[in-house]
């Protein structure tokens, strides 16, 4: 299977129209690949906070449009990475709440899934007040592997992929706006998930400076042993890997840790 992960580069100068049209024609470029992935929020960078309400869009909107497009014209399976989603109002209002929220595309063009993010970042403040949190875990069955869907701060919380593994994830899929302060920890929890749920990951980060945050690049596919077998620079560029979906069953049954899972375990006695 071969997947290309599309490390944007968010340039603040550059219009979020004339970036969904960019990288709809680097999306076409990969025809030969099975999965695309994008990073998280590349139309307005992860860090543009102030950006969010101003270019959310509805589910279907234009970013929905160019992709579903660009996903059929190139004719893969395609993670669009995030956007910033503007909900239907419940209340009557004019305006619903915001959602950091994940398309995914079958090579038809058809939407195959959404995801809320979970976990926000900011510590009360930034996307963790600008945004409300999904409440689902979302896999997608592709022909030759299941994927997990999660995004960038989700991959600090081990529960979360524990659970896309009992609903069958083998390949877990992380789109980021990880910092460059912060890269090392990108890198090695990446690695983490991976060893842990004897699955695939494949993370992929953005490029560039967003509201002054420098982005880490460095966009990473990891095996289910937890051995690195791609990763990129800090850079725009499109990282490309051939791996194999079985290596996820074989090693399950060659070291079974997973059966050895120990849950609902009391609480300690105080």
């Amino acid at each position: 299977m071969r997947a290309s992960l599309i490390q944007i580069g968010v340039d603040e100068g550059e219009s979020v129209d004339s970036r969904r049209q960019r990288v709809a024609a680097l999306v076409r470029e990969q025809a030969e690949a099975d999965l695309v992935v994008l990073p998280e929020l590349w139309t307005t960078g992860a860090f543009a906070y102030q950006a969010f309400a101003d270019e959310a869009e509805p589910l279907e909107g234009p970013t929905f449009e160019v992709m579903a497009k660009a996903a059929s014209d190139a004719g893969v399976w395609l993670h669009a990475g995030s956007i910033p989603e503007r909900a239907p109002s419940t209340d009557g209002s004019d305006e619903g709440a915001l959602y950091n929220t994940s398309l995914v595309f079958s090579p038809s063009g058809e939407l195959a899934a959404a995801y809320r993010k979970i976990h926000r970042f900011g510590f009360d403040k930034g996307e963790a007040v600008l945004m409300a949190a999904g409440g689902d875990l979302v896999t997608v069955r592709l022909p030759e592997t299941t994927l997990g869907v999660a995004t960038c701060y989700d991959l600090r919380f081990p529960e979360l992929f524990r659970g896309l593994v009992d609903a069958g994830a083998q390949t877990l899929v992380v789109p980021a706006g990880w910092p460059e302060r912060r890269r090392s920890h990108w890198t090695l929890l990446a690695r983490a998930r991976a060893v842990e749920n004897q699955a695939y990951v494949l993370a992929c980060g953005t490029a560039g400076t967003h509201a002054g945050v420098p982005q880490a690049g460095h966009s990473i596919v990891v095996d289910p042993w937890g051995e690195v077998l791609a990763e990129a620079g800090s850079g725009e560029t499109v990282l490309t890997v051939e791996f194999d979906p079985a290596k996820v069953a074989t090693t399950r049954e060659q070291f079974p840790a997973l059966k050895d899972r120990m849950l609902g375990l009391a609480p300690p006695r105080r």
